[in-house]
């Protein structure tokens, strides 16, 4: 119980890798503060915490909208009385070059990844500094550091997060807040599930296969085990990390 009387919000946390660090936030003793656009699976996030013993609240919110993160942080200090941690996992994949890009895609896939990161910080941090300190963890990925073919858009957003938090980290470190990246590989997330069905719609789950063996470990991950890195940054046993771009890939990019 590493979080006992602490307060954590989560951002994206109906499924995914944000899903399962609000569950493992609340397994860890955390009261938890879950916001998502998808309402009924965030809702069934929700009954899941409820389920082992945990505490949470459910916000659905926009994480482009300033109404939304401002609320999302007023609802965590109205429950629970303040905010000790953010993490920032709401993110959209997707494709394109900067030739065959439109400029809706480019603009959404800016505004949900760097400035929804940037809009859940705005708010939160206050809290946390009313708290003595705190941590965030920004949901990048190694695309923010390397890149592959057609993602544009997306491997931008992912840099931008990145160049966010090691900033953040800078101006707050001397309110106790800490910020780091991090930067997974592949992970099974209904995100990459979309991924699959696009490239191999007739048989998605060897598309997984195929890219798994990408990575030195020879799979995918799982959303549980970048859970439990997101939970070692926020935790004071990484006390001494800020500003990092943590690369957890399964030895994605060790390759040339």
């Amino acid at each position: 119980m590493r979080f006992q009387g602490k307060v954590a919000i989560v951002t994206g946390a109906a499924t995914g890798i944000g899903g399962a660090t609000a569950l493992a936030f609340a397994k860890d003793g955390a009261d938890v503060v879950l916001t998502d656009v998808n309402e009924s699976a965030l809702g069934e996030r929700l009954k899941e915490i409820e389920a082992t013993g945990g505490r949470g609240i459910a916000v659905v919110a926009d994480v482009t909208q300033a109404v939304d993160a401002r609320r999302a942080a007023s609802k965590a200090v109205e429950a629970f009385g303040g905010i000790d941690y953010l993490v920032a996992s709401a993110g959209i994949q997707t494709y394109g070059t900067v030739v065959d890009t439109d400029e809706d895609t480019w603009d959404r896939t800016l505004a949900v990844n760097a400035k929804g990161v940037y809009l859940a910080a705005k708010f939160c941090v206050p809290e946390m500094v009313k708290r003595g300190g705190g941590a965030i963890v920004t949901v990048a990925s190694v695309q923010g550091l390397f890149s592959q073919p057609n993602v544009a858009a997306y491997s931008a957003s992912k840099g931008a997060v990145i160049a966010m938090t090691r900033t953040m980290a800078i101006d707050h470190a001397g309110d106790n807040i800490r910020a780091n990246s991090l930067c997974p590989g592949s992970v099974d997330t209904p995100l990459l599930r979309f991924a699959a069905e696009t490239h191999s719609p007739d048989d998605p789950e060897s598309a997984l296969e195929e890219w798994g063996k990408l990575h030195t470990l020879g799979r995918i991950a799982q959303p549980e085990e970048m859970a439990k890195v997101a939970l070692f940054l926020c935790s004071d046993d990484a006390s001494f990390m800020t500003g990092a771009a943590i690369v957890a890939d399964g030895g994605l990019t060790i390759r040339l």
